[in-house]
C-alpha cells in the first residue's frame, strides 16, 4: 500500500512502480510498504557501513514497513523521512488481510474471496497496540458496510483517538460522525469517483465538512491499456480517471494525503 502527502511529491511517485505507497507533499517523502515485516537499511560513511536487519513482525501482522534510508558523510548529511503506517483491515466484524483483486460484491463470475489470514484478535486490541508502540496514521479499513465492519471499526477509532484514519463507505453524510469517533482523517474513494467519474462536487462538499487536513483520497488502481485507473467500489469497478502528474497536481488541492494500493498484486505473496 502506499501512502502519499498529497503536494510536491509527484516526482518521487514517478520513480517507483504502482504497488502501494504514500504520498507526503508537506514532507516531500515518500513510502513502501510490505506486510510482514519491519525492513531498516542505513548507510554511513560512503556505504563503508552498510547495515540491514530484518524483525519479525509477528505482533503486528498487519503492520506496513517502509525503507529507511540515511547517508552521512564527513561533508554533508542526507536524510530520507521515514514513515510506518499500521493498517487493520476489516472484513465481516474480523481483522483480516485479503488478496484484495478477490472482494467481490457477486459470485455470479464464480470467484471466491482469497484470505491470507484472519486473526483472532480484535480491531480495537490491534488499535490499543498501535498506541502503546506510537505508531500514528495507521488505517481501519472497512471492507464492506456491514453493522459488525462498522461497529469494530469505531471500537479501534475510540481505543486510539487521533491515531488512526478510517474508510470504507465514506460519504458526506457519515464523514463528521468518524471524526467524533476519534479519526484523524477519513479515506473516501466511491463518493468521489463516482459513475466511473470524478464528482467535484462531492468532494468540495467533503472539504467543505471537515476540511482539507483530514481528508485523504484513495486513489487504488488497476492497469488498464499501459495506464493506471483509478479503481472504486472494492477495486471492482474502473473510473476513467487515470493517474498520472495533472490528475495527482489537481487533486492535492483538495486532500491531505494519497492512499494508493497497487490493487492487482495487492494482498499476492
Amino acid at each position: 500500500m502506499s501512502r502519499i502527502r498529497a503536494e510536491n511529491g509527484i516526482e518521487k511517485m514517478k520513480r517507483h512502480r504502482i504497488g502501494v505507497f504514500s504520498f507526503n507533499p508537506k514532507m516531500r517523502s515518500s513510502s513502501h510498504h510490505g506486510t510482514s515485516s519491519i525492513r531498516e537499511l542505513s548507510s554511513i560513511s560512503h556505504g563503508r557501513n552498510f547495515k540491514s536487519s530484518f524483525y519479525d513482525s509477528s505482533k503486528h501482522p498487519f503492520a506496513r514497513a517502509i525503507p529507511s534510508l540515511s547517508f552521512k558523510s564527513c561533508h554533508f548529511c542526507v536524510r530520507c523521512a521515514v514513515s510506518f503506517r499500521p493498517c487493520i483491515d476489516i472484513h465481516k466484524g474480523k481483522v483480516k488481510q485479503i488478496v484484495g483483486s478477490t472482494l467481490r460484491d457477486s459470485k455470479e463470475d464464480g470467484s471466491t474471496l482469497v484470505t491470507n489470514f484472519e486473526s483472532d484478535k480484535s480491531a480495537a486490541e490491534f488499535a490499543n497496540l498501535y498506541k502503546k508502540d506510537g505508531l500514528k496514521g495507521g488505517h481501519v479499513i472497512m471492507l464492506g458496510a456491514d453493522p459488525l465492519s462498522q461497529a469494530a471499526a469505531i471500537e479501534a477509532l475510540r481505543a486510539y483517538p487521533g491515531g488512526l484514519q478510517v474508510g470504507g463507505g465514506i460519504n458526506l453524510d457519515n464523514c463528521l460522525s468518524y471524526i467524533d469517533e476519534g479519526a484523524s482523517h477519513v479515506i473516501v474513494t466511491s463518493y468521489v469517483f463516482n459513475n466511473g467519474q470524478m464528482d467535484l462536487e462531492r468532494l468540495k462538499g467533503l472539504v467543505n465538512v471537515i476540511g482539507k487536513q483530514r481528508l485523504v483520497l484513495d486513489l487504488s488502481c488497476r492497469k488498464k491499456e499501459d495506464k493506471y485507473a483509478i479503481v472504486t467500489d472494492r477495486w471492482q469497478k474502473f473510473s476513467d480517471v487515470y493517474l498520472d502528474e495533472e490528475v495527482l497536481n489537481f487533486l492535492a488541492r483538495f486532500a491531505d494525503e494519497f492512499l494508493v494500493h497497487g490493487v492487482d498484486v495487492e494482498g499476492k505473496k
